[in-house]
C-alpha cells in the first residue's frame, strides 16, 4: 500500500452485543480518505470495542466493516497491512530496549529496514536518548510514545488511536498532534476520547450513547 492510495472506510449497521448487555445497534458510517474521524461518549458505551471492530480484532454481533484502498475492497488478509494502532492493550517488552522492540515488531510484521529507519522513529517520538536503555526503564509517557513508534513502522493507511494522549506531558500530546496531522495527508486517522481538545481536531466525529 503506497504512499498517497486513497483509502475509505465503510460501516454498515454495526451492532455489538455481550450476553449481558448491548453497547450499540445499527451503527452506519463512512470515514473518508484524508481525514480525522472521532468516537467519543461516555465510560462503558463501547468507544473502545468499535476501535477494535473496525481493526478486525473482535467481530461484529451485526453489521460489516469494509476498508477500502484506491475503491478496491480489501481482503481481511490485507486490512493488517494498512492498519497501525496504539491502545492500552498493546505489550511491550520490559527485558528489551526501545530500539530491540522496534526491531522485534518489524520482524514479526516482516519488515526489513535498516537501523537508521528504527532510529528515525524512535527521534520522532522524543526517544531517541533512550533508544538503548530498557523498557522496563521507561516511564508510561515513554511506554506510550514508544507504541507509536510501533504503529508507525510500516507507514500505515489507517492509524487507530485509544485514547491518544494517555499518560503523556503537553509535549507529548503536541507530538500526537503533529503525528495526526501528517497522517490526515497520507490517509485515515480514527481515534476515541472524551477529551473535548482532542474531539477539536476531528473532519468527523461519532457520538456513542
Amino acid at each position: 500500500m503506497g504512499e498517497g492510495m486513497a483509502v475509505r472506510v465503510d460501516c454498515h449497521r454495526l451492532a455489538k452485543r455481550y450476553p449481558s448487555r448491548q453497547l450499540f445497534a445499527n451503527l452506519s458510517f463512512t470515514i473518508a480518505p484524508n481525514s480525522i474521524f472521532v468516537v467519543t461518549g461516555h465510560n462503558g458505551t463501547g468507544k473502545t470495542t468499535l476501535l477494535k471492530l473496525v481493526a478486525g480484532l473482535v467481530p461484529p454481533s451485526e453489521g460489516t466493516v469494509q476498508i477500502h484502498c484506491q475503491e478496491r475492497t480489501l481482503a481481511p488478509g490485507e486490512v493488517r497491512q494498512t492498519l497501525g494502532m496504539v491502545s492500552p492493550d498493546l505489550a511491550l517488552y520490559d527485558a528489551l530496549s526501545g530500539l530491540e522492540n522496534l526491531e522485534f515488531f518489524a520482524a514479526v510484521r516482516g519488515i526489513a529496514a535498516p537501523t537508521q529507519q528504527f532510529a528515525g522513529l524512535l527521534e520522532q517520538v522524543g526517544l531517541k536518548k533512550r533508544s538503548h536503555d530498557l523498557v522496563s526503564t521507561y516511564s508510561a509517557g515513554m511506554k506510550q510514545r514508544l507504541k507509536y513508534a510501533h504503529a508507525l513502522l510500516h507507514e500505515p493507511q489507517i492509524l487507530i488511536l485509544d485514547e491518544p494522549t494517555s499518560n503523556l506531558d503537553s509535549q507529548g500530546a503536541q507530538m500526537v498532534c503533529d503525528i495526526m496531522r501528517r497522517q490526515r495527508e497520507r490517509g485515515i486517522v480514527i481515534f476515541a476520547t472524551n477529551d473535548l481538545r482532542e474531539v477539536a481536531l476531528a473532519d468527523a466525529v461519532l457520538v456513542l450513547d
